[in-house]
């Protein structure tokens, strides 16, 4: 069965640093764009970053822009968010997700939930200030 499954979450102060890792059962997902949403209480699911299924190519929120860096390593089957500066707002459950949509597409990324076809768990992020 496919999966993915983020970890590196955790209870950070402002100002602060943490890295999410995301494992993917199969190497498959090395083929294709993979990102990173997430969700706060009470809201909707949010789009972070996203990668194209290089490396090469990256997408980013404005609301994160400079401070989170989304990577991966298809060697190892995993995607990296790097998320410095961190904020109360930022506070959420982070999910990665792999976007079937095109099969090594070049510059290929995407902010839009709907061509994501497997999700992690998530990991929770809690960003004290």
């Amino acid at each position: 069965q496919v999966q993915l499954v983020e970890s590196g979450g955790g209870l950070v102060q402002t100002g602060g640093s943490l890295r999410l890792s995301c494992a993917a059962s199969e190497r498959t997902f090395t083929d294709y764009a993979m990102g990173w949403f997430r969700q706060a209480p009470g809201k909707e699911r949010e789009f972070v970053a996203a990668i194209n299924w290089s490396g090469g190519t990256t997408n980013y929120a404005d609301t994160v822009k400079g401070r989170f860096t989304i990577s991966r390593d298809n060697a190892k089957n995993m995607v990296y968010l790097q998320m410095n500066s961190l904020k109360p707002e930022d506070t959420a459950r982070y999910y990665c997700a792999v976007d079937l949509t095109y099969y090594q597409r070049r510059d290929y990324v995407s902010r839009h939930q709907s061509g994501y076809r497997y999700w992690g768990q998530g990991t929770q992020v809690t960003v004290s200030s």
